[in-house]
Formats: C-alpha cells, sequence, structure tokens
C-alpha cells in the first residue's frame, strides 16, 4: 500500500470546492474499481451496481481513506459538481497537418455566433488539449457530448467525469493553467447543448402553413437547396439560403420560429452538426434583420 501525499491533497481541493471525486486508477484515466458487468451485487453494490459518479464523494474522511491506500489519479463527478466541462482536444496523428484542433473550432464557433467565452478556470491536459470549466445552469440537466460543438471537442455534465489536475499519465500531468474562478456556462452555449429531438433525414419536408404564400414558397425552395448542397458547400449554403429567407421574417411575412425550425431541419439533414447549423442559422437570420431597412421592414 502506497501513500502519495501530493495525490491526497490535490484529490482535496475539489472537495474543498464541492465537487465531488472518485479515484481513478494509478496512472490511468479509467476508474478504479470493478466494471458494471463484473459487479458482485455485494458491499456498496448490494442494493445495485454504484457507478463512479454515484460513488464520488466531498467527504474528507473517505477522501483520506482511499488516497492513503493507493496513489490513485482523481476524476471529478461532473454532474454531482454542478460544472459543464469543455473538452478541446488535440488534432489527432492520422490527421493531416494543420488540421483544427478543439480550441480552433471553438473559436470558430464563437465567431460564427457573434459570441465570446469568459475566462474561467483551465487545466491543460498531458496530450496538449484544455478543460474549461463552467457551472452548469440551474434548472437543465446537461449530459455529455461529442463533437457536437464542433471538431474534437467534447462536454462532460452528468454522466461523465474529467481527470482532475494533479493526476499523472505516462504522458505528463493535468496542470491548471488558469486559477479565474469557475464562470457560468454562457447561455448561448447551454442552449446548443440542450438535447433535442433530431429530424429524420429522409423525411419530405411538409408544407409550410405559417406565413404568405411567398414565404412559404421561399422557404421550402431555400430548404430544398440546403437538402441538395455537397459536402464542401453545406455551411455555406445554409447560410445563404437563410439569408434569402430571413428577407420575409424582416417584412413580417412569415416567423421567424418558422424558419428556423425548418432549416435547421434541412441543415441537420445533410450531416452538418446541430449546433454549426443552429449558429449559423441565427448569424444570418441576426444579420438580416439588423439590416433591414425601413422601408423593407415596413
Amino acid at each position: 500500500m502506497t501513500c502519495n501525499l501530493a495525490l491526497l491533497a490535490w484529490a482535496l481541493e475539489p472537495a474543498r470546492r464541492g465537487w465531488p471525486v472518485f479515484p481513478l486508477r494509478p496512472g490511468d484515466k479509467r476508474p478504479a474499481g470493478h466494471a458494471e458487468r463484473l459487479c458482485p451485487g455485494t458491499g456498496r453494490c448490494a442494493d445495485g451496481h454504484r457507478k463512479p459518479e454515484q460513488r464520488a464523494t466531498t467527504d474528507h474522511d473517505l477522501i483520506m481513506a482511499a488516497w492513503s491506500q493507493h496513489p490513485y489519479n482523481i476524476g471529478i463527478a461532473t454532474g454531482p459538481a454542478g460544472l459543464l466541462v469543455v473538452d478541446l482536444d488535440m488534432p489527432k496523428p492520422e490527421e493531416h497537418e494543420g488540421a483544427p484542433g478543439g480550441a480552433e473550432s471553438l473559436l470558430a464557433l464563437c465567431e460564427r455566433a457573434g459570441q465570446t467565452l469568459p475566462a474561467t478556470y483551465q487545466v491543460r491536459t498531458p496530450s496538449g488539449g484544455l478543460h474549461l470549466y463552467f457551472t452548469a445552469p440551474a434548472g437543465v440537466r446537461l449530459g455529455c457530448t461529442a463533437g457536437r460543438l464542433g471538431r474534437h471537442i467534447d462536454t462532460r455534465g452528468w454522466g461523465g467525469y474529467v481527470v482532475a489536475p494533479g493526476s499523472t499519465t505516462p504522458h505528463g500531468t493535468y496542470t491548471v493553467t488558469d486559477e479565474t474562478p469557475v464562470a457560468p456556462l454562457p447561455a448561448w452555449l447551454a442552449d446548443l447543448l440542450i438535447e433535442r429531438a433530431k429530424p429524420d433525414p429522409h423525411t419530405v419536408m411538409t408544407p409550410v402553413r405559417d406565413g404568405t404564400k411567398a414565404a412559404r414558397t421561399a422557404l421550402e425552395r431555400e430548404c430544398a437547396v440546403i437538402r441538395a448542397a455537397g459536402d464542401h458547400a453545406r455551411n455555406s449554403t445554409l447560410h445563404k439560403s437563410t439569408c434569402k429567407v430571413a428577407r420575409f421574417v424582416a417584412w413580417g411575412n412569415i416567423s421567424r420560429t418558422t424558419v428556423e425550425e425548418a432549416i435547421q431541419a434541412a441543415g441537420e439533414s445533410t450531416g452538418l452538426p446541430a449546433a454549426e447549423c443552429t449558429t449559423t442559422i441565427r448569424s444570418a437570420m441576426d444579420w438580416i434583420l439588423t439590416h433591414a431597412t425601413p422601408r423593407e421592414a415596413a
């Protein structure tokens, strides 16, 4: 049995912040203990298998007992901690030189949305990636996502965990790079992470009932254009088509909700991530509505 006082101190730090922790295998990112398929159904699992999220604790004595026995790495159960952590990965070795990583993808997402992210607590991973910590919004149970916000961007909420600073793998140590207090997750980003029913890409769009005949015709035509766009032109086509139909919203001929829902479904049917569709559509819509002249908007 080996006690690593440094790891013990690092395990107590998240608990001090109110973030429940649980042991990871020494030198590894995987949870310690047995997997669900190997659960003996005894001891702490007598009433059913207890997953790491359920075992996570802020209890000082329990943490002392665990980390005094073994040099465990540290996992933070993000859901119970009230956190939403944005995980920005580096490009894979097999990707072409200059391929964007998670940080570049997040910057592009912010630019498309016309938004910025607040300074917040950050942790550098051994591979060179970043964990951006945010407090999750109240009343919303955000889970984990992989690639929804963009290439090499994952998020960790309920049902997930992050490796805490101080933990070490053969590739290096998780290190705090910004000790800024944890900022609330921006509302626009939270909105992109809320689970919504995905449209069936094979469903033919039903005729639009809301709006004038010209507006309905334009919307149906542009949705067809979007669905027919090639892989390399999907986002630009989505933007152009939204701009064309947004004129009718500015003129009061059709509701913004009707247009956005229809174009969102068309965009997702081409394989574009939901978040990318949403930011592109909102950016185009906001620009047209902001720049419509009084005569046009009349």
